[in-house]
């Protein structure tokens, strides 16, 4: 039996300065209406996985006010058919954006937190 297997992104604003974040995510099926979130909101994507393991989830980060700082990167990726899905969830901080991977909504994965990308000036 086959049972779907379901991803999330969070990506949460750990920005200092009341600096606005712009986020834009897109995946092979699905793009997403960019949305700006003030300091200390997240914002949080829910989607299914194809059945091949081999769903992926593009998205680009802007800090405000002028939004010239940025970066575009993986948000998800699933590696496998048996991979269960998990949540990746992303924080977008002054040095730069942070992952941590939970294996669900309770369980921590075998990535915690740590410095993933820096911002392009």
């Amino acid at each position: 039996m086959i049972s779907h297997v379901y991803g999330d992104i969070r990506i949460a604003n750990e920005l200092k300065f009341n600096k606005y974040l712009w986020i834009s995510c897109f995946s092979g099926d699905d793009r997403m209406e960019p949305v700006i979130k003030k300091p200390g909101e997240h914002h949080r994507i829910y989607f299914r996985t194809n059945y091949w393991g081999t769903t992926r989830f593009m998205c680009t980060l802007r800090q405000g006010p002028n939004y010239r700082h940025s970066r575009s990167f993986t948000a998800f990726k699933q590696v496998s058919p048996s991979d269960r899905g998990a949540l990746w969830d992303w924080r977008a901080r002054e040095k730069g954006i942070y992952l941590e991977v939970w294996e669900d909504e309770f369980s921590q994965g075998e990535t915690n937190m740590h410095k993933a990308f820096d911002w392009i000036y």
